[in-house]
Formats: C-alpha cells, structure tokens, sequence
C-alpha cells in the first residue's frame, strides 16, 4: 500500500512540517495547529538568534528519532520484550508523538510557548522526548539477549 503524497506547507515548503501539523491537530481544527506551530517557529527564531527555526526543528526531529525498540512476543506461555529496528517513517511518527505529547503535558503558558520549548530541548538534546527516547533504546539494549525471537 503507497502512503499518500502530502502538500508541502505554504510558509516552509516542506512536507515534513505538514505532517507535524497535521499530526499536532485536534478535532479537525488545522488552522489553530497552524497557528500554534508558525508562532512556535517564530519563538525559535527569537530564542536561537545563529539558526534558522526549520533547521531547529529538522533537527529536533531528526535527535528525537528512536533507532530500536521494543515489542511484546509470546513465545511458548511467557511474553519477551523482542528489541526490533525501527522503520523510517515510524520513527519519524513516534518522534512526533513524543514531541507533542511532551509538549502538552509541560506545565503553564500557552501551546505555542510550551511547543517552542520542547523543539528548542530536543534540538539540544535535552529535555522529556530525548529521555523517552533514550529509555526506550535502554529497554532494547536491556532485552539484547531476545533478538532471537525476533520474527
């Protein structure tokens, strides 16, 4: 099955800032993603004055992306956590799922404010997404002794 083309967003020319919008939108309400995620760069680019925001956040993306992780395998009565590489496109998916879901749950201010803080943390490799995404390849290379399960 071929996944379908996505319209490169008007402002960045970019197909992956579609996605993260259309990704971060709730309720079918695109315009106020939009919103929040152009108001967002704009924070970037005053707090990250020598970067360009779409460099910012292709590189928040690209530091937030897991390379292994875990699934659940019953084999004979007992469930393993089998470690498995993780494709591309589901690990730009899950960095943007961590992205947003940490970013709702920081504290205080608005979306835009709260959006802006995380990019700028996973950008330096700091902050929730990037301890996520560490736990989740320390789970895997926990569970390093079941990638014969793998299937």
């Amino acid at each position: 099955m071929q996944k379908r083309a996505v319209p490169p967003d008007p402002i960045y020319h970019s197909e992956t800032v579609t996605k993260f919008i259309n990704c971060m939108m709730r309720c079918g309400k695109k315009s106020l993603a939009e919103r929040i995620f152009y108001r967002a760069m704009e924070r970037i680019r005053e707090q990250i004055k020598d970067e360009e925001p779409l460099q910012v956040f292709l590189k928040a993306i690209e530091n937030a992306k897991p390379i292994l992780e875990v699934k659940s395998r019953r084999v004979g009565g007992s469930t393993y956590q089998v470690p498995v590489e993780v494709a591309p496109h589901r690990q730009q998916s899950l960095a943007f799922r961590w992205i947003i879901q940490f970013a709702r749950s920081r504290s205080g201010r608005s979306m835009e404010e709260k959006l802006a803080a995380e990019l700028i943390d996973c950008y330096r490799n700091q902050g929730n997404t990037i301890k996520k995404r560490e736990d989740t390849h320390r789970m895997a290379e926990a569970n390093k002794a079941f990638a014969h399960y793998r299937w």
